[in-house]
């Protein structure tokens, strides 16, 4: 929980990894390429304090990740997001074994999500089903981009991603991140275009898409997107980052988001390890639209804050809220000016 001037931030950090990049998981120059432009992430967009050392960063222990998370990033939850990356790493970079075998020791703190890729065919439906059998996933997280033999990716539109999609629907699993954002080496920036997410959305409406980093560098073509779907998210992570390095920018992103979707559907992530989430929700908090931009896009309230940090990732895990960080039932949320969104937000 984080409190600020006597209000209570509920936090869910729907977007954390426990990744193993050492040298000896690294499979080739690929995995050690990818993992060195995650490395250029943290060393850009943080505060110098918060940049660690690069063998640190390869693979950080699980008292690194409990005490960052929960004893000074003020999270109540976390989302574990896998990324095998099988072709980079040999054991793979960060998968649901691993990230269960942690959720198991603190399962009041850590939700482990699965993760599928319809190349596998029927075998990976299969996996998925013993997957969700083990851990009761609630949701999964999906990399296009991933390489897998000759393939330099999928997309949601494919003949097989529907039949995972609907298999998910199936098991209940309800929430279905998509990483659709930055490129990072050596993956082909075109397989996380967001234009599949369109029909992805449609074809399932009881489904809810959460595209992480919020379709980043295409923020217009997601945001056209989610306007049509009230089912389609926005996720923070990679974003938030830029209240340090161009917090107009970050003031230019969160006030497009707000006003084509609305504050009932953008959710916050750190992306730990690449950023520590201490630093991002004290910076978010304090945050505040510009007074020159306020005109278009309006200010940002403590209670959009608060279904950002948490309330939001709450509705979407089922997961239960302390009163005291409840919004009010008689206050606004409201703030900013309210987009041409078409629908309410599934749950």
């Amino acid at each position: 929980m984080y409190r600020k001037d006597g209000t209570d931030y509920f936090v869910v950090d729907g977007h954390i990894h426990y990744w193993d990049a050492s040298e000896a998981n690294t499979a080739n120059k690929y995995g050690e390429g990818f993992i060195r432009c995650f490395y250029d992430y943290q060393r850009n967009l943080s505060p110098s304090e918060w940049v660690w050392p690069l063998e640190k960063f390869r693979k950080y222990s699980e008292q690194d990740l409990v005490h960052d998370i929960f004893e000074t990033g003020y999270a109540d939850w976390a989302i574990f997001q896998p990324t095998y990356l099988s072709e980079f790493y040999t054991e793979g970079f960060n998968t649901t074994e691993r990230n269960g075998e942690l959720a198991r020791k603190y399962p009041d703190r850590l939700i482990v999500n699965g993760a599928f890729d319809p190349r596998e065919g029927e075998p990976g439906l299969a996996r998925l089903e013993q997957l969700h059998a083990e851990w009761n996933l609630r949701g999964v997280k999906l990399y296009t981009a991933e390489w897998r033999g000759s393939s330099k990716g999928w997309k949601l539109t494919d003949p097989e991603a529907q039949e995972y999609l609907a298999l998910c629907e199936q098991l209940g699993i309800r929430n279905i991140h998509i990483h659709k954002g930055p490129t990072i080496w050596p993956l082909n920036r075109d397989a996380f275009d967001v234009a599949d997410v369109d029909h992805a959305a449609s074809a399932f409406p009881g489904l809810n898409f959460i595209v992480e980093h919020a379709g980043l560098p295409r923020l217009d073509d997601f945001c056209w997107i989610a306007t049509q779907e009230p089912n389609v998210y926005a996720g923070l992570s990679v974003v938030i980052p830029l209240i340090h390095t161009r917090p107009r920018y970050f003031a230019q992103v969160i006030g497009e988001l707000l006003y084509w979707l609305d504050e009932d559907r953008i959710v916050f992530g750190s992306d730990y390890a690449i950023w520590s989430p201490k630093w991002l929700i004290e910076k978010f908090v304090d945050f505040q639209i510009p007074q020159d931009m306020q005109g278009e896009y309006g200010v940002l309230t403590t209670a959009v804050k608060r279904k950002i940090l948490g309330l939001t990732h709450a509705r979407l895990y089922d997961l239960k809220v302390p009163e005291t960080a409840q919004l009010p039932v008689d206050e606004p949320a409201g703030g900013l000016s309210a987009g041409p969104n078409t629908g309410s937000a599934a749950a």
